[in-house]
């Protein structure tokens, strides 16, 4: 057991799948707190996902789309699952040509985080595209979006204005604030 002062890791004693949904998976690890009593922290696991910062110079390509699990449309960056073998790059290039489109010349990665650390298991990386060239869209059946590209002036104010969400607020600033746009 660690002295509670944060430094160390918190003995997992259990750790037990409630359900799986095919999109994320949820269960709970009974641990072993540092005053030496347990508790159950719940938490829900997703894939890693990749959100596009995606530039021409005078426009970021944003996506306006609805968000069946709050009940809102939202505009926002585009973003995608990281599929097995895949780096955040490679996925965020894909993802951007997929939903928007446009095959980019060149794709950094800006960062990557952990979401939401209190319940879950997700981590995520936004990344810069730029060059880029149109390309056929080539949706998913579940994917219902529209392209939308947005001066930038635009898109630092449509990433703040509700609704919004932290991925766009987070790969919006995070670009500005690297001299990107």
């Amino acid at each position: 057991m660690n002295d509670g002062d944060g430094d160390g890791e918190w003995e997992v004693l259990d750790s037990v799948v409630e359900y799986e949904t095919g999109w994320y998976t949820g269960g709970y690890d009974l641990v072993e707190q540092p005053n030496g009593t347990t508790k159950r922290y719940y938490w829900a696991e997703l894939e890693p996902a990749v959100v596009i910062v995606a530039s021409t110079g005078e426009e970021l390509v944003f996506v306006e789309q609805y968000r069946p699990a709050i009940r809102q449309t939202h505009l926002e960056l585009p973003a995608g699952i990281v599929e097995d073998g895949e780096s955040f790059t490679e996925a965020g290039a894909r993802e951007l040509r997929e939903e928007t489109g446009f095959e980019p010349d060149g794709v950094s990665l800006l960062q990557r985080m952990w979401v939401a650390t209190g319940a879950m298991r997700h981590e995520r990386a936004i990344v810069f595209a730029e060059g880029l060239t149109p390309v056929d869209q080539e949706l998913d059946d579940n994917e219902f979006l529209s392209v939308r590209p947005v001066s930038i002036e635009e898109a630092l104010a449509a990433a703040r204005e509700e609704p919004t969400n932290e991925a766009t607020v987070e790969g919006v600033l995070l670009a500005h604030e690297e001299g990107l746009i």
